[in-house]
């Protein structure tokens, strides 16, 4: 389970107040108490996905599915400074990615540390 903290949230908040899907997804993760997992299914399930592997797997799956795109450099360095606006941004002109829970994955991504995460890329050049 990754859970994120009320002030994390509102952080974001104050970074993403233009974004109104963002604002509506940060919502939620709020009603989900900041379990990013749990507030990651139900997004999923809302769009009409059904995934059948427990809340804090999917989205881990979720996350390296989309890893090589969100690791580029251009977007590494804000991510390990907790901005995400030109990765949404980004990923939101990406048909295939489900905008709607773009910020879910960033917010996991940072929470389990981008270094770590961006790792496994590192030696593929």
């Amino acid at each position: 389970m990754t859970q994120v903290t009320s002030q994390e949230i509102a952080q974001f908040r104050s970074q993403l107040a233009e974004n109104n899907t963002a604002m509506e997804v940060l919502d939620l993760i709020e009603d989900c108490e900041g379990d990013l997992g749990d507030a990651a299914m139900t997004l999923a399930i809302k769009i009409g996905q059904q995934p059948d592997i427990t809340n804090c797997e999917w989205l881990d799956a979720l996350a390296r599915r989309w890893r090589a795109v969100i690791c580029q450099s251009e977007y590494r360095n804000n991510l390990q400074n907790g901005s995400v606006s030109g990765i949404i941004e980004h990923l939101e002109s990406i048909s295939e990615f489900p905008k709607i829970l773009i910020l879910p994955v960033l917010m996991y991504i940072i929470k389990q540390g981008v270094s770590n995460f961006c790792e496994p890329l590192d030696g593929i050049k």
